[in-house]
């Protein structure tokens, strides 16, 4: 068997935390029932030579594996997912539409929700932030529409659950300080039918899991 290692952070602010991206790669592993070591670092950590050579910047996660070193949380789940027979079908044609739905929710999704996310979480009394607001609202409300277009009657994005649905819901997440996504029934029902899964769950708990135990003091 594999050893697998997975670098997470041993602590962010709140705003942060359920969000960090190396959850993505917990719960790919989770759901294709490989086990795996955290490697929990900081911020010297992400500075030092030693890790900018799995991670070149500095960022997590970075995913070791038997001498194989990623990084790139999409990457990382498609790596994983290739090797996962529930995370992505071996039938071809549907082998390929789940690459497309991961791509999707990285390329078409992530950029205008995080544009949104880092102008009401970091800027949001910045005039400029403001005023560019409204329009970030509207990129990402139309996105969800469509998304939500094409999930209306379905369960997944297409017959089963597959990577691109962990990814899209992992997005889907990043708005969650926003209302955008309740007020999508289609949407809302989606995201908590993946957050459901047993995987998720327990990938959810052990991201969580440090933060708590190295809480700075109040």
């Amino acid at each position: 068997m594999a050893r697998i290692r997975v670098s997470a952070f041993r602590w962010v602010p709140p705003l942060a935390q359920g969000l960090v991206r190396e959850f993505r790669v917990r719960w790919a592993l989770e759901e294709a029932g490989l086990a795996y070591e955290e490697r929990l670092i900081g911020p010297e950590d992400q500075k030092s030579e030693s890790y900018r050579r799995l991670q070149p910047f500095g960022q997590v996660p970075a995913y070791e594996e038997d001498g194989l070193v990623l990084f790139e949380s999409g990457a990382i789940v498609l790596h994983i997912a290739e090797r996962s027979e529930a995370l992505m079908p071996s039938e071809p044609s549907a082998r390929a539409r789940a690459k497309t739905w991961m791509f999707a929710a990285l390329n078409t999704l992530e950029p205008p929700v995080q544009n949104l996310a880092e102008i009401d979480l970091f800027q949001p009394e910045e005039e400029w932030a403001k005023l560019r607001r409204p329009a970030a609202v509207e990129a990402v409300q139309a996105r969800l529409t469509d998304l939500a277009g094409w999930l209306n009657g379905r369960e997944y994005l297409e017959e089963r659950f597959t990577a691109g649905d962990l990814l899209m819901t992992t997005v889907l997440r990043i708005l969650r300080h926003t209302e955008l996504v309740a007020r999508m029934p289609v949407l809302e029902a989606y995201r908590l039918r993946c957050e459901a899964r047993p995987a998720f769950r327990k990938a959810m708990a052990d991201h969580l899991a440090p933060f708590a135990k190295n809480a700075p003091p109040a």
